[in-house]
């Protein structure tokens, strides 16, 4: 079950979403101090482990893959659940015997999680040197620089104008066809159950003259397919007087440019960048945005739309702002505008306070009306300080809540198998990303709806479009045959 999550473990590269995966660095096998790091949880966190490494690069550090040889370890972490947290602790345990072996090594936790417990992990992680929170990444060659000097130190400063907009992300197990771009930091909405808008702060949009020069060096160096990355992309904003910079004006265009306006000049780039966002808010997810979609061929055809609950009581709970008609009515402008083959994926959270036995049976009821194609499915995990912590008592007894997770979990692999039984005979352009992850005489790629495709080829090479005639599947992944 590739897409299918329902732990904090793992998540699929290609998928935005609350979950965790250890990413390291590859040796650079330059001179110098050497530098390792983990990333855990959103793709935002791979974004960022990307912008450290720039910033440290600069500083005469080049990765390695293997711990006992770096002089710097660094974890940028996650908050989301408890269990990601727990997670990281495990890793220092870890880390505290390589480094027993190693004293001059330097330890530093980045990220969510340290934004969140601040100088407490210090205290508490007795072989931590530095936490820097996400918008603190600029300050991390003086602060590594005290830590070697035997000075702890702890930056966890949150800004509401730092994008890191003119630093070129060093691309980390990069596969050389796909690239994220953040164009956005933070986040206002002030989700019950989410700690993100006191993690990474207040919403700000990144200069769009940075991020079409990002796409553009990205292509010309054979990258074919980027994803726009913000906690709300549907929010993005720039305004040349608000934001007051002038060089909004060489792309001559309106002063204030939406979310719908920068698809659009990503999408201009070049006919062959294929371009992804996520996530999509269902607040804020407009028509000229899916007319943008439309519009464009190399946009693909595909909405990670959280819904979370499809109960209208339990979604005010969480402070969605949007009720269960208000989603429907979302996902029907998606299906009237772009067709039944829009790939649309979803979070889904069971057991949230109160929820009760018929609330749950909505959130069902609201996957047979979509029709997902995957999605990530947790249940319930309070955390510390947000809203729903304050406010509502964690009731619902884990036991209900599992059979209520397995219960959603049933139901997608049947509507994910359901969806791509629907693609049988069908023909889809597809973009090889590399070799299939069982097979060296397979490739693999996706569709632009965003779905897995298997097939044998001998031919192509990654980053090269084929045509692909599927013809069996499961619930994961389609198979097929090269289209001649």
């Amino acid at each position: 079950m590739e897409h299918l999550i329902a732990d904090i473990d793992i998540i699929e590269p290609t998928q935005t979403a609350v979950s965790c995966e250890v990413k390291i660095s590859k040796d650079a096998g330059l001179p110098g101090k050497k530098l390792y790091i983990e990333s855990y949880g959103c793709q935002m966190n791979f974004s960022d482990s990307e912008i450290v490494t720039s910033i440290l690069q600069k500083e005469g550090y080049s990765t390695t893959d293997t711990i006992e040889n770096a002089d710097l370890v660094l974890l940028n972490t996650c908050s989301i659940r408890e269990k990601a947290e727990l997670t990281v602790r495990k890793r220092l345990i870890a880390f505290n015997k390589i480094k027993s072996n190693n004293p001059g090594m330097t330890i530093g936790i980045l990220g969510c999680m340290a934004e969140r417990l601040k100088a407490q992990l210090l205290e508490e992680e007795h072989i931590v040197d530095l936490v820097v929170g996400p918008d603190a990444y600029r300050d991390l060659p003086n602060l590594v620089k005290n830590a070697e000097e035997g000075q702890k130190g702890v930056n966890t400063f949150l800004s509401r104008e730092e994008t890191y907009a003119d630093i070129s992300p060093i691309r980390l197990n990069s596969n050389g066809v796909t690239a994220f771009i953040s164009i956005m930091r933070g986040c206002d909405n002030m989700c019950s159950f989410c700690v993100v808008p006191f993690t990474r702060g207040r919403e700000r949009s990144r200069d769009p003259q940075s991020i079409i020069s990002e796409a553009q060096d990205l292509f010309s160096k054979g990258y074919r397919e980027v994803t726009l990355l913000g906690q709300n992309v549907d929010s993005y904003k720039w305004s040349a007087d608000e934001n007051n910079k002038a060089r909004i004006n060489k792309l001559k265009i309106s002063e204030v440019i939406n979310f719908a306006h920068l698809l659009k000049l990503v999408a201009q780039i070049d006919p062959d960048l294929r371009v992804r966002f996520s996530t999509s808010h269902p607040k804020d997810i407009t028509d000229e945005v899916l007319h943008t979609i439309r519009d464009f061929e190399n946009i693909c055809k595909y909405i990670h739309l959280p819904a979370q609950s499809g109960n209208s009581r339990v979604l005010a709970l969480m402070n969605r702002t949007y009720n269960r008609d208000w989603y429907i009515n979302r996902v029907d402008a998606i299906r009237r505008i772009l067709g039944e083959e829009c790939g649309i994926s979803s979070d889904m959270i069971t057991g949230f306070c109160s929820e009760t036995e018929p609330d749950h049976k909505d959130t069902l009821s609201l996957m047979d009306y979509v029709q997902y194609d995957f999605s990530y499915m947790f249940f319930y995990s309070e955390r510390p300080g947000t809203l729903a912590a304050k406010n509502y008592p964690d009731d619902i007894p884990l036991e209900i809540k599992k059979r209520r997770l397995q219960e959603i979990i049933t139901k997608q692999n049947e509507i994910s198998l359901h969806r791509n039984q629907l693609d049988l005979g069908k023909v889809f352009k597809v973009l090889i990303e590399g070799k299939s992850k069982r097979s060296d005489e397979h490739l693999q790629g996706r569709t632009s709806s965003n779905k897995v495709v298997v097939f044998k080829d001998d031919k192509h090479m990654k980053g090269q479009y084929v045509t692909v005639t599927i013809n069996d599947c499961t619930s994961a992944t389609l198979l097929g045959d090269l289209t001649e």
